[in-house]
This record gives structure tokens, sequence and C-alpha cells, in this order.
């Protein structure tokens, strides 16, 4: 079997397909972190400081729907150990607070405005509780952990993501906890089997920064030692530091599924990336911070080469003491939603004088399959075409901004390289070179003019399987 023949043979489980077509999608970061203005608690908060008195999850859900997202992952416990469910298994959780008079559950507002307003939703449980005497004994911790998860996995309705990271270090006994992950990973899959499992999971990998850096060539396909959970876990935040959510890829870390990289490994896995950052410096909330919210042009920076690079952007909103999301970040995400759906919104593919040819293809499979967005029609080619072209012409010419490629990741992963032409004055001008496409591609021109654009697939593992394209103004 040749190296092509075994890369295409892995292929996403059904969740993973699901997941990665939410692409865009809101971190919550909010605990008693948000009353002592600190970004990690060691657990000694008392509950009584936690008492937002304007809570509004439907405000939250307002301003990550007006910024275009489909999710929302709650941290429903952080380090500090402070639960924002009324948990049974600890007392240091909202019903000790004065939020909503002791009979209060952040969870289930959150899970419910979710699913009012047809947003998935999804739980961040930390496994270092800094609180727990139990922690760092065992299986009697481990026990207190699957509690605490089964909880919030059979309460809330579906969840689409459980998010662990790999913060682990010595407890108040001098003792570091040993994770069983390979227990959590079963309650998951036993309680909410179309939940992915992210970052120290199996389904879905960090892409290892937080400070929204991301690869020219994000490949799905990696090897198998990729989802050792101590690995992740070394690589992870260890201290609570600005430095470390300002840190971008490495050079050793660029090249993750190229055949060289792939060819003498012996495990291969289907694991795609996720990038993960905050719309400002910190991931809860800072009153010192407030004139500190990313640029319009940086979130555009950051969703281009994420969602258009072939992995989901988790990005981070954190609420005030107040309970609600600050007006700066509210009016950055609706701009960003306005901007995301002028640039997308049209696609010249679609009017009536476009035309859009291949120079080969599977029967049944034509090319009109990629103008749709039903993934489940495709565009491939006879197998014997050494070189893709497709074409998209109109009469007159058009200002052209964004081209977004897809292919059906059903069938693996399998674009290489490919260029992106435009015809100016009746001559072919090379625009954009690209590597991998996968799930989603997104080619960011400079406003070129042009009557027709051209793609050409220059090198593919086996036959590309393309689902859509998109040409936008």
């Amino acid at each position: 079997m040749s190296i092509d023949q075994r890369l295409v043979q892995i292929t996403p489980h059904e969740r993973q397909v699901r997941f990665q077509q939410v692409e865009f999608y809101a971190f919550i970061h909010f605990t008693v972190n948000t009353f002592t203005d600190m970004e990690w608690g060691d657990g000694s908060e008392k509950p009584a400081i936690f008492n937002p008195t304007r809570l509004d999850a439907r405000q939250w859900v307002t301003a990550v729907k007006d910024a275009g997202m489909k999710g929302m992952v709650l941290t429903c416990k952080h380090h500090d150990g402070f639960c924002l469910w009324p948990s049974r298994y600890t007392e240091h959780t909202v019903a000790a607070s004065p939020f909503r008079d002791g009979r209060g559950d952040v969870v289930l507002e959150v899970s419910d405005a979710c699913r009012e307003a047809g947003l998935k939703f999804g739980v961040y449980l930390s496994p270092w509780d800094r609180h727990s005497a139990l922690y760092g004994q065992g299986k009697p911790y481990d026990d207190y952990f699957v509690n605490q998860l089964t909880e919030l996995l059979s309460n809330y309705g579906d969840v689409f993501e459980v998010w662990f990271d790999g913060a682990c270090a010595e407890g108040a006994n001098g003792k570091k906890q040993v994770y069983d992950w390979q227990r959590y990973y079963d309650s998951i899959r036993r309680l909410q089997p179309g939940a992915c499992i992210s970052v120290c999971g199996p389904d879905v990998r960090w892409c290892g920064n937080e400070a929204g850096d991301t690869r020219e060539s994000e490949w799905s396909v990696v090897p198998r030692r990729m989802m050792d959970t101590e690995k992740i876990a070394d690589a992870s935040q260890q201290s609570d530091t600005a430095e470390f959510r300002r840190r971008r890829l490495s050079a050793h870390d660029r090249d993750l599924g190229s055949r060289k990289a792939l060819a003498d490994e012996p495990e291969l896995i289907w694991y795609p990336a996720e990038v993960n950052t905050s719309i400002r410096p910190g991931w809860f909330y800072h009153a010192n911070e407030d004139g500190q919210v990313r640029s319009l042009k940086e979130l555009i920076h950051i969703y281009e080469h994420s969602v258009g690079g072939n992995a989901t952007f988790l990005l981070n909103i954190p609420p005030t003491q107040e309970g609600l999301l600050h007006e700066h970040d509210v009016a950055r995400l609706r701009e960003f939603g306005a901007y995301l759906a002028d640039a997308y919104g049209t696609n010249l593919l679609q009017a009536s004088d476009a035309t859009l040819s291949a120079n080969s293809h599977v029967d049944g499979h034509e090319i009109a399959k990629v103008i749709d967005e039903d993934d489940s029609s495709f565009f491939i080619p006879s197998e014997d075409t050494d070189l893709v072209e497709i074409i998209a012409r109109w009469p007159s010419a058009k200002r052209i901004r964004y081209i977004v490629i897809q292919e059906n990741i059903r069938m693996s992963q399998r674009v290489e390289r490919f260029v992106i032409d435009v015809e100016v004055e009746g001559n072919w001008v090379p625009t954009y070179l690209g590597t991998v496409i996968g799930y989603k591609k997104i080619a960011a021109l400079d406003h070129v003019i042009a009557s027709a654009v051209r793609i050409r697939i220059l090198d593919a593992r086996m036959a590309p399987t393309v689902s859509f394209i998109g040409i936008y103004q």
C-alpha cells in the first residue's frame, strides 16, 4: 500500500464532522476569578464573593449570535474548584453564594439561553481542583471528578463539546493527581456520545498556543501519539503568565501531517485542530483591559487562518462582575458579525450569469455539485486526471475578495497543493498559491478584478473531493 493510500484511509467520526461544521464558537470564562481580578484562583476564595447582580445569559447569547458564532462553551468549574452549578459533591458552589439568593444555577441559565437561541452548548471542567481535599488521592478524586462530570452531562441537555485543559500541579496535600483520562472519556461517551472531547481528549486537538497563531498547512491526519494526554498537559500552561498567552507556534510544531512527517509513523488518527484565544489579553474579565479588546482586523486575520485554515475558532469573551458582556466586547462582536455577513453573503457562483466547468468528473459527481452547501454532494474528477482544473466565468469582470474551497472530509483530506489564477484582459494571472484545503480553506485575494477564476489542484493524495466553492466580493 502506498503512503497516499494509507493516509486517505484515515477519516473522521461523524461527531468530528458535525463539530467542524460549528466552525466559530464562544468561550465564556466566568467564576470567582472575575471578582478577585485574577486569572487563576487558588481554591481559597469564599463563595460569598460570587454575586453577579445583573447576570443575563440571553445578553451573552445575543452578542455571540450577532458575531456569527454557532455555539458557546462555559467554564463550569475552573482550577479554583468553584462550581457554577449546585453540585451535590461539594459545598464550594453557587448554592453557597448570594447569587439568586443561593438558588442560582449559571450552567442552567446559560444552557437554556443557548437552546432557546439555537446555539450549541459545551462545558469546560478543569481536572485540576485546587479547592478539593480529595485532589491527589487517586481514585477518590477521580470518583469526585466523574460525579461532577456526570452532573453536567446529565442535567443540561445536549452537549457538543467537553473541554479539558492540561493544568495539573500539587494540591494542598503536596500530591499531584494522575488523571484517569480513559475513565473520563468513557463517561462522556456513555452520557453524551455526540460530544467531542477537546484538547486533552481524543477528538479535537489544541493548536498549540493561545495567541491565535496558526499553521500554514493544518492537517487533520496526524500521528496517533499526538493524542497522548500527558504530552499535551506538559505543553500546556503550567502557571498564570501573560507570556504563555502570547506564545506562538515554534518551528518544529509547524509540520504535523505532510507525507514526509507521516512516512514512518506506525499509527495515524483523524485529529483536527482547534484555535482558542481571547478577545482581550486575559481569559477572565479585568476592568483595566476594557481598552484592549482585539481589533476587527485582528479577528478577521484569526478567523481567516483558523476557520479558513482547516481548524475551528474558539473565541473567549469574559463577562464582567455584573454578569454581562462588556459594551466594548459586544460592539466588536457585532461589528465582526456584520463583516462576516457582508464578506461571505453572496456567492458569485450562484449568480444567473455564472458558468462553472471542470476538465473531468466522475458520473454523479459533476462540478455543479460544489455550488450548494449540501456536504453530501461533491465533485470528484476522473482518476486518470493528473491536473484538476475548475473554471468559473462571468460575462463581465467582477471584483473578487475571497474564495472558499471545501473538501468532502468524510473521504479524508487529500489536497496537498493548489493555485488560484484570475483572468485579467484575457490573460491568466497566478494570484494565490495554497497547500492544504481540508474542511475549509479561505483564500484572501487583494480585491482583484477578473472575468474568470481558475482553481488548479496541482498535488493530491488521491482524486480530490470538492464539496463546496464560494467566490465572494
